[in-house]
């Protein structure tokens, strides 16, 4: 029996990275773009994200919530390059891109999947790290096969086979014509000419989705059984006949501490499936996703895109001291700090690092750090050694000089 979905909406994220030293200038060409509008964070509409993140974080990732309204009023009199120079200096800001309407697109497949892009928004951090997001959902289709095709060909858009014309995704528009030109979009949003190449995942765009199916399917446990081979595929971010999924969940974690729902984590993405018989489901927690949920597993992402470049950065031994303040940074501004105190919301955080790697990674950086640490002491000490050697034998000569003056004298 076809499985049926409720409510359903997915985020696909492509990160990149602004070259050194010019990420003031992207943000400047984000504020003279007009379709680009500085995403502004207020405690009375945003009161979710402001409640769940802690102090430390909340000003790291959502700055604008400190900008008064005579702040943003002086702020927007300010000449772009002003501007920019303010802004940049923020560890993370945020752009809408107003899309005008709904983007219309065609996944294809033997029937066609009809989907619309809701949202586009820019994420940016101040070391040159950025993400773009966007929304979307599947049109005039309650199959849930067609959520699992839909997701995995999307999921593959920016990946090789997308540009042998393999498994297209058609833009229905004027602008977007096929997944090449769509790419092309991207290309232009993000700035090709300013992004450094750099093996930071950008391969494919990173899967963040939610799925709400009809009560019908999931009453108890028992249907649940019934229905799991499908709700693997789902976070796996496999296509509806792949098999693969009946070998389990793999190197995949899941969050089960709802009734109805259920959170899962892969590298590739995070996925939650629920169920329309908790009003909840179709109500609150599709929101609850979408904000707190999803700008938790961007500052994760952020996290190993910087671990992953200051490991990069040490192996290649130019200017060591530099990455080590990089590193310090990091660890003082996110490694050590608490990002929630929700509990659901602690647990997440903490599985998402374990999925990604992210303790492995940072103890790897970390024995990095200490061993050219180590070889700064040394050439340290070496250093001050010759300096006292030399002038332990200036003052000997000084003194057998001063000693043969005396004598002659």
């Amino acid at each position: 029996m076809e499985l049926k979905t409720k409510f359903q909406y997915t985020y696909f994220i492509h990160s990149y990275k602004i070259k050194e030293n010019k990420y003031n200038k992207y943000i400047q060409k984000l504020l003279k773009n007009p379709k680009c509008t500085l995403k502004i964070f207020e405690k009375h509409k945003d009161i979710g994200i402001y409640n769940y993140f802690t102090p430390k974080i909340r000003d790291y990732m959502f700055s604008t919530f400190n900008f008064t309204k005579t702040k943003m009023r002086k702020l927007e009199e300010l000449p772009i390059e002003t501007k920019s120079a303010i802004l940049s200096k923020e560890p993370c800001i945020m752009f809408e891109y107003d899309i005008e309407k709904d983007i219309q697109g065609k996944a294809e497949t033997p029937r066609g999947i009809f989907f619309k892009i809701r949202k586009i928004e820019i994420i940016c951090f101040n070391a040159g790290i950025c993400f773009v997001i966007l929304k979307t959902d599947i049109e005039n289709s309650e199959n849930f096969s067609d959520v699992l095709n839909f997701n995995y060909k999307f999921n593959k858009l920016n990946s090789e086979e997308a540009l042998v014309d393999y498994d297209k995704i058609r833009i229905q528009t004027d602008r977007f014509e096929g997944a090449l030109t769509f790419n092309r979009f991207i290309e232009e949003l993000t700035g090709s000419n300013l992004i450094e190449l750099r093996n930071i995942d950008t391969q494919k765009y990173l899967t963040f989705a939610y799925t709400c199916i009809d009560q019908s399917y999931w009453r108890n446990a028992l249907d649940f059984e019934k229905i799991k081979s499908d709700y693997i595929r789902y976070v796996k971010i496999l296509p509806n006949d792949n098999s693969v999924a009946y070998n389990g969940f793999g190197m995949t974690k899941v969050i089960d501490k709802w009734n109805y729902a259920k959170l899962g984590m892969t590298k590739e993405g995070v996925t939650l499936f629920a169920s329309s018989i908790d009003l909840n489901n179709y109500t609150v927690l599709p929101q609850e996703y979408e904000n707190q949920y999803l700008y938790t597993y961007i500052l994760i992402s952020y996290m190993k895109v910087n671990l992953k470049l200051i490991k990069t950065e040490f192996k290649q031994r130019t200017n060591i001291k530099s990455t080590r303040r990089k590193f310090l940074q990091f660890t003082k501004d996110l490694w050590i700090q608490e990002i929630t105190n929700d509990d659901i919301g602690t647990i997440y955080y903490q599985d998402l690092k374990e999925v990604l790697e992210l303790d492995s990674m940072y103890l790897k950086v970390k024995n990095q750090y200490d061993l050219f640490y180590k070889e700064l002491n040394v050439e340290k000490n070496v250093k001050t050694n010759i300096i006292i050697t030399t002038v332990l034998v200036m003052s000997l000569i000084l003194n057998i000089l001063s000693y043969i003056a005396m004598i002659k004298g």
